[in-house]
């Protein structure tokens, strides 16, 4: 292993950053995008209980806040219960905008990775045949041996840029995807507390 990257010359120092930078963010985004994590099961059920019973106070919608990143949107609306409903939502919408740039983190960086590693690799191919030219012009094309091993050098990074981003762009686009959905379902969630603390929804529709 440590020949061909060694025989992929200086450009693969970058490549194998970038492997490591999309290592560490795949293996980060997977631990924080636990919908369990993310979205509490039957937090919006107990939420309306602990309303119905009146032990919805502030504490209570503090420890709600801290619990989950729903929980902070259900929080911001909560705190705004007793104003009309339109304030509620604007409430949770403004929250929600701020929670879904934290579940953003890092992707933006995936994403960048994806697109530069197969240039890097692009131009250690480039480079590469560069020299390759330059060795048939001082020695000709009579040692295939000399030009073979300069070609497999060239292709060296261009197949680990490729390695590294195929597999970035890939987690890039699922968590992309998951993040979209987390998005949609708080945002359900969200609607359907508000609703049923304006005795819009029956309590029994609260699902979480």
């Amino acid at each position: 292993m440590l020949d061909l990257l060694s025989s992929g010359g200086w450009l693969m120092v970058p490549i194998v950053a970038c492997s490591i930078i999309t290592t560490a963010i795949v293996i980060e985004r997977a631990w924080t995008l636990r919908r369990s994590r993310i979205m509490p099961p039957n937090l919006v059920a107990r939420i309306f209980e602990w309303h119905r019973q009146g032990h919805l106070s502030d504490a209570r919608i503090e420890e709600i806040r801290a619990g989950s990143p729903l929980g902070r949107l259900l929080a911001a609306g909560l705190i705004n219960r007793n104003h009309p409903r339109e304030i509620m939502k604007e409430a949770i919408e403004d929250t929600g905008r701020q929670v879904v740039a934290e579940l953003e983190r890092f992707l933006s960086s995936l994403g960048t990775v994806a697109s530069v590693a197969p240039l890097l690799g692009l131009l250690g191919t480039v480079l590469g045949m560069i020299d390759v030219f330059a060795v048939i012009m001082e020695a000709g094309v009579g040692n295939a041996a000399i030009l073979a091993g300069g070609i497999s050098k060239a292709l060296i990074t261009t197949a680990a840029g490729l390695s590294v981003a195929i597999p970035a762009l890939l987690f890039y686009r699922l968590f992309d995807n998951k993040v979209a959905r987390l998005a949609l379902d708080m945002e359900e969630q969200s609607l359907r507390l508000v609703e049923v603390m304006k005795g819009e929804r029956e309590a029994g529709e609260v699902v979480a």
